[in-house]
């Protein structure tokens, strides 16, 4: 790769940010584009080349709508009560950031629900981290894909405290299928997102054992 293509890619890397109030609820998302990062989105790396990720794409209105309720009724109060208590700048926008979400969220004209196609309930860590080692860098290729072409999201999971309800909602065969999460996808308002703060790496990596530093 040379110097100029490594260059874009790092800057897509940088400034690939949740977006939450930037989210262009009056602008139609096309299904092409949406296909589009997806077919991107599964050449990550899965694990034991199980590609058992699936996609559930939401654009009914009444669908957006109670999804939104499940999400506004689960998290709300936490929200509220977050915010209200928070002291650190940039994580009480953060969280009002996320509360006022609860708002707009049904006016999302996209909704991307990432699924895995079996149960890890209870199992242990070196199966659910194999499971989950396959949807989570499938979905944040989405996400840098969407970048790439003017879209925003956010990667949520308030919903999954009612996943029942909501695999009802979407005819997801809830014994069978693991909802991981919830994407609201749009084009943005504006394409000037910078990096975030973020700690100096060194101070949260460690060498050889965990706090050695050389």
């Amino acid at each position: 790769m040379d110097r100029t293509a490594r260059d874009a890619v790092d800057d897509v890397l940088r400034t690939t940010r949740a977006v939450r109030r930037r989210l262009d609820l009056d602008r139609p998302v096309g299904r092409d584009v949406v296909l589009e990062c997806l077919r991107l989105a599964i050449q990550a790396p899965t694990a034991s080349n199980t590609q058992d990720w699936r996609w559930l794409v939401v654009t009914d209105a009444a669908r957006r709508e109670a999804l939104a309720t499940l999400y506004r009724e689960s998290g709300r109060a936490y929200l509220e009560a977050a915010v209200a208590r928070e002291t650190e700048p940039q994580t009480k926008r953060v969280y009002e950031s996320a509360l006022a979400l609860t708002e707009t969220l049904a006016r999302v004209p996209v909704h991307v629900v990432p699924c895995i196609e079996r149960r890890v309930d209870g199992a242990p860590t070196v199966v659910t981290a194999s499971a989950y080692g396959s949807i989570l860098p499938a979905t944040w290729s989405f996400q840098l894909a969407l970048r790439t072409r003017g879209l925003g999201s956010v990667f949520t999971t308030l919903h999954l405290a009612r996943e029942r309800e909501a695999a009802e909602l979407l005819s997801i065969p809830y014994e069978t299928v693991t909802q991981v999460g919830l994407l609201p996808v749009a084009y943005t308002v504006g394409t000037d997102f910078t990096p975030a703060a973020r700690p100096p790496v060194e101070s949260v990596t460690y060498w050889d054992h965990w706090g050695g530093t050389s």
